[in-house]
């Protein structure tokens, strides 16, 4: 895929594969980390630190609806 730059492409596990319980610190972390990749930027400038912020929201929400369905059967299958 012919972006011009090259990224990294290490995503770091936020949380273990199952929680009981996922916090809001949780979910806005990943956002962040998810923004922070696409966008290129780890600290924006004041220009953008609004753009950033709501992006940030934005992948929040649908993050929480997905974890919120997600079903898990068992940790471990022999």
């Amino acid at each position: 895929m012919g972006y011009g730059r090259s990224m990294c492409r290490s995503i770091k596990t936020l949380r273990p594969p199952f929680a009981e319980q996922v916090t809001d610190d949780d979910i806005h972390a990943a956002a962040l980390q998810y923004v922070r990749k696409i966008s290129g930027f780890r600290a924006p400038a004041g220009h953008n630190a609004a753009a950033l912020g709501t992006a940030v929201d934005a992948v929040a929400a649908p993050t929480a609806t997905l974890l919120d369905h997600l079903e898990v059967r068992s940790a471990l299958r022999r």
